[in-house]
């Protein structure tokens, strides 16, 4: 094997590149998808919402998907790593949809961290409870966002946006929160 001080023509990777931003993060780039200016900058706006607060959402069920402790660790260990891979097929689905309607989604941790609603929870391990409150909190800040944005692209016209938060977000979004939400359920104890 031989080095050489001069690159190989044509195979060599160009590393390093720097380059000009070619479109700004807020704004849409015309498209034919028969939507008016209004109506995808309103959808790009409020997608990016719910995209950035999806993706702490997905975060959040990974993070406590490894933190699960007791009696039902497994079954939620199981649990939370499914709604997880949901979560994540969401957060391309949303994504695409700010893209083909000529928008930049959000994509980037710190931009994400910049946007979303859903509060910080600590660094370390919460009581299972908690860990599984603090889950259904942020569905129901994703779900409130969904729905006022929904009914509101739908008067825009923009019915793949409407569709996409109502089949995907919201009914995904409430599915999982039923399952959560009954794992919180006192339950008597059965004597006998």
């Amino acid at each position: 094997m031989t080095t050489s001080s001069q690159p190989v023509s044509g195979s060599q990777p160009w590393l390093h590149q720097k380059g000009e931003v070619i479109q700004e993060f807020g704004t849409v780039k015309q498209f034919p998808v028969g939507l008016s200016y209004e109506a995808r900058m309103y959808s790009c706006q409020r997608l990016n919402k719910v995209l950035a607060d999806t993706q702490i959402l997905f975060g959040l069920y990974k993070k406590h998907h490894w933190l699960m402790r007791g009696a039902t660790f497994y079954q939620l260990h199981l649990v939370l790593d499914k709604h997880a891979g949901e979560q994540l097929e969401i957060v391309d689905t949303i994504a695409e949809r700010v893209q083909s309607l000529g928008g930049v989604a959000v994509g980037d941790p710190r931009h994400v961290a910049e946007i979303t609603s859903i509060p910080r929870p600590p660094d370390g391990v919460e009581e299972v409870p908690v860990m599984l409150s603090r889950l259904l909190e942020a569905h129901e800040t994703i779900l409130i966002e969904a729905h006022e944005a929904a009914s509101r692209a739908a008067e825009l016209g923009d019915d793949g946006t409407n569709d996409l938060l109502v089949s995907q977000v919201i009914r995904t979004g409430e599915l999982q929160a039923w399952f959560l939400a009954e794992h919180l359920v006192d339950t008597p104890l059965v004597r006998a």
